[in-house]
Formats: C-alpha cells, structure tokens, sequence
C-alpha cells in the first residue's frame, strides 16, 4: 500500500443520484479521468450504489484499456441494496461492480459501506479475500466499536481491517475525537477521510448570495449553514494566502496534514488540478490549531442523513 497516492479521487456525483443537484455525462468525465490519471492520481473510488451502477459504468469505460497495473479502485458493498442481489449478496454485488468497472476480477479495496447488518457482510466479505478477489478490505461509517468487532472477525481468519472510511473535515472530526485515527495508527490501518470540503461547502463559492442548488441534499443541508461557513472559509482563505493556494486545497491539504488519505470527488478538470496541489502542501502546527480553533468555535453540524456522529 505504500504506493498509493495522497490522494483518492471520488466518483460519487458520477452517478447523477440527486445528491449534487447536477448531471454528468460520459464525455465531460473523460477529461476528467484523463487529467487524473496524468498527474499520477490514478486511485479512484466510487460504489454501485451511486447511481445504481452509474458512476461505475461510466469509470469502468475509462478504464477498460487501461493496464489493470496502473490504477487502483476502491468499490463498496452497501447493505441497503443486499435485496437486489440475491442469496449472496455480497459476492453478486462485486462481481456485478467488477463486470461494470472491468477491474478484471481484482478489488484494491472493497468497503462494507455501512454497519447495517454487521457484522454479517464482514463474515461474507471473507471468501472473496482468500480468493484474491479483494485486496484489502475496508469498512466505511463505523464507529470505533464496530471497527473493532469488524477487526476481531476477521483476525479468526487470518485477516485484517486494512482501511477505515468515515466523514472527516476540519468542520467534522468526530473520528478523530472519538479515537478512531489514534486506533487507524496503532493498527496499521490507512484512514480514508471523505467530504473533506463537505461536497462544495469549504470552497469559498457558495455563500448566501450563491447558494447551493436548493432542490440537492447538499442544498437542503448547507444552505442554512452559510453565515457560519463564510467565517471558517475565510479563516481557511488566510491560510491559503500564505501557500498561495485556494480555500478548497488548504482544506484537503488539512486532513492529509493530520495523516489521512482523503476522497475528493472530482467532476472538474480544475478539481483535480486542485487535489494535486493539495497533497504537495505542508501546513505549520499554528496554522493547523487555528483552523481547529475557529472551526470548534463554530460548534457546525454537517453529520448527513445516512452517518452519526462517531463516540
């Protein structure tokens, strides 16, 4: 795993679900993918969830001639949809995430999504690990009990947690208070943070004279926010001057400062550019405490629909 880049690039608003308020097509991804894979951020993650397949088949057409050597890919099983795939549901959902992908029946990383049902998908996730069908294993929105129930199953087996994938900002860091990243470092886990700029929220674009698409989940959850968020985008906005950057790549550049590999989702050209430019950024041990400081004072809530708060 020492290979990996900094950097995951996320596929999520690929699959057009209504969570971004927009749709994508094939050909304005392609450059994006491109543009990836040409600064060597050649990780991607995504779930057939997003979309109900979408987002993969749309980045399984990207990869289709690419060497199976030179990327890597991180898909999920999500126990939500475990009633669309049969008695195995487990194994159906990757193999039908592998066929959409064409990931030639290998899986960097493969996610239980979520603790619903665990630790049963745990238990079955285990057969296609021996068979080396998935690299690593990873469980995703699990509080630091369940990570450790997930660990203790599968050490019966020979196996590991090999990555943990939560929700964590620098306006939501219950993972980290809770002791989940102290837990990531003793084991040996990689930490995956995702929504590091809370799906738009920490850019500095959107403000109460342009808000987020009303009729998205993003808007429904942030719109309300903006008065709050303006003041920690412009304490981010300081920090960006010092390392003449932007306010988005200080913001992912905090939570690979704190020894996470982030998920950026990525639908722009410029996104990417971005999320390239943030893992080349180093901030001071000042600079992090007083993004902490005025982002604790702000006492901000952004925990969605599908998450809780870690304890």
């Amino acid at each position: 795993m020492n290979n990996l880049p900094k950097i995951c690039l996320g596929a999520w608003a690929w699959g057009n679900d209504g969570t971004f308020g927009n749709v994508l097509t094939e050909e304005m991804l392609k450059p994006v993918f491109e543009e990836g894979m040409k600064l060597g951020l050649n990780f991607w993650d995504t779930a057939y969830v997003y979309g109900m397949g979408e987002s993969e088949k749309i980045l399984g057409h990207f990869l289709k001639n690419k060497n199976r050597k030179d990327y890597y890919i991180s898909a999920k099983f999500t126990p939500q949809c475990a009633g669309m795939f049969g008695n195995n549901p487990v194994r159906n959902m990757y193999e039908e995430s592998n066929k959409l992908l064409n990931t030639q029946g290998i899986m960097d990383f493969y996610w239980v999504h979520n603790p619903v049902g665990s630790p049963r998908w745990i238990k079955e996730i285990i057969p296609l690990a021996k068979e080396g069908k998935i690299k690593h294993i990873g469980v995703s929105n699990h509080s630091l009990k369940e990570i450790k129930e997930a660990n203790e199953i599968l050490a019966k087996e020979g196996l590991k947690v090999d990555a943990v994938q939560n929700h964590y900002s620098l306006i939501n860091r219950s993972s980290e208070t809770s002791g989940i990243l102290d837990y990531c470092k003793e084991k040996n886990i990689i930490f995956f943070s995702y929504m590091v700029i809370e799906q738009g929220a920490l850019t500095g674009v959107y403000n109460e004279a342009n808000p987020f698409p009303k009729d998205s989940d993003r808007g429904r959850k942030y719109n309300p926010l903006l008065p709050k968020l303006k003041i920690i985008n412009e304490a981010l906005e300081k920090v960006a001057l010092n390392h003449n950057s932007t306010i988005s790549e200080i913001a992912t550049a905090y939570v690979i400062n704190k020894g996470t590999l982030p998920i950026v989702g990525v639908t722009k050209i410029k996104h990417v550019e971005e999320a390239y430019i943030s893992s080349q950024i180093v901030l001071s041990s000042d600079e992090i405490k007083h993004l902490e400081d005025v982002a604790d004072s702000l006492n901000l809530n952004t925990i969605r629909e599908w998450e809780k708060e870690m304890k």
